[in-house]
């Protein structure tokens, strides 16, 4: 890994595999590892700062530096759950799993639906982020039981649209796809773009806010 200097005439696709690395190899929160791009966890504060969630529910926490970054965001507003769901938890540290703040489910997002949507009072202000297996299946599944969790104004946000739209990783077709087919049978939510205001993104067409 070199300077910024050295890679102002990069083009941007070299710049973000540059990224990736840093992202999945070596990017922690609070000492856990967290596979994050922090312009979109920047994002992800500026969303939360403004709707102010009652629970945020995070779809595949891995090793849980997300997890705990955003409840960490909920203490600072005072207010806010999250809850994460995996397949697993094993490696997910004490320092998550003891936060008050954060409840762990395990198994399929799709299957554990029910156990999930009994967390969330009726009333509640509901963030989803989805960032599981991105397969488009799955994602378009979990796009479709989610969805009725989320109210008018607020987030559904589905990572990793990146996949073979700037990288080449991950599955094709994949969350990209599933999000189109998603909005162009739900007219509950829009894309909102001017989330992607920093121009790199892992996330791009992955900001859905619902509008009715």
């Amino acid at each position: 890994m070199g300077h910024m200097e050295q890679y102002l005439d990069e083009p941007v696709r070299n710049v973000l595999e540059l990224m990736q690395e840093r992202i999945v190899t070596r990017s922690t929160y609070f000492g856990v590892q967290a596979l994050k791009s922090p312009l979109d966890y920047w994002i992800y504060q500026e969303i939360i700062t403004e709707t102010r969630p009652d629970i945020i529910v995070e779809i595949g926490n891995r090793f849980g530096g997300s997890t705990l970054a955003l409840a960490h965001l909920c203490d600072c507003l005072g207010r806010g759950q999250v809850i994460g769901v995996d397949v697993t938890h094993e490696w997910v540290p004490d320092i998550v799993r003891e936060h008050p703040r954060i409840t762990l489910v395990e198994g399929r997002a799709v299957d554990r639906f029910t156990d999930v949507a009994q967390l969330c009072p009726a009333t509640a202000r509901v963030m989803v982020i989805e960032d599981s297996s991105h397969t488009y299946d799955n994602t378009l599944n979990v796009l479709r039981t989610y969805s009725p969790l989320v109210q008018v104004g607020d987030y559904f946000i589905v990572e990793d649209g990146i996949c073979h739209h700037g990288l080449e990783v991950g599955p094709n077709p994949g969350p990209m796809e599933a999000i189109e087919t998603f909005i162009a049978e739900n007219s509950h939510f829009e894309i909102d773009r001017q989330r992607e205001a920093f121009v790199i993104t892992w996330n791009p067409k992955g900001y859905l806010r619902r509008v009715a």
